[in-house]
């Protein structure tokens, strides 16, 4: 009977005590973080509230359900990145190319989102709630949007 109860705790230990997994590669955050360089890089469920990442090249990076809340993404190359599900509540998203990148399902309530390029890109289930959005192709009925002559 000891031996039974000894061998389920040793099988269920394992279970108990993990963490959950992580998906973002450590090292390509800290990359980001401090070179501001991030070119196809897994940042998936990535904690990045708050930061600043001005310029940034983050050009077919994995973003998916990463949180950018209040981050600055001022002038950030995003073109070809996976947003899928992230949140950017309250984000800082004037003059970023975003275009063709994945943002369904992308959390943008109360950002501020100015003169940012989405053409091609992917808007399914978007939260907008009191967001800022000037001259940006996101909105309601956003395909008949007026798109500047350097899209």
């Amino acid at each position: 009977m000891k031996l039974k109860l000894l061998a389920t705790l040793t099988l269920l230990a394992p279970l108990v005590f993990s963490s959950p997994v992580k998906a973002e590669n450590p090292l390509h955050v800290q990359r980001l973080l401090s070179t501001g360089r991030c070119f196809q890089c897994n940042l998936s469920e990535a904690d990045l509230r708050g930061a600043h990442l001005i310029g940034a090249d983050l050009r077919e990076a994995d973003l998916q359900g990463a949180n950018l809340e209040a981050a600055n993404l001022e002038g950030a190359d995003l073109r070809g990145a996976n947003l899928a599900g992230a949140n950017l509540t309250s984000a800082f998203v004037t003059n970023a190319d975003m275009k063709e990148a994945n943002l369904n399902g992308v959390n943008f309530t109360e950002a501020k989102i100015y003169d940012a390029n989405v053409y091609g890109a992917s808007m399914n289930d978007l939260n907008i709630s009191d967001a800022e959005i000037y001259n940006t192709g996101i909105g309601i009925g956003g395909e008949d949007a007026d798109f500047p002559d350097w899209y």
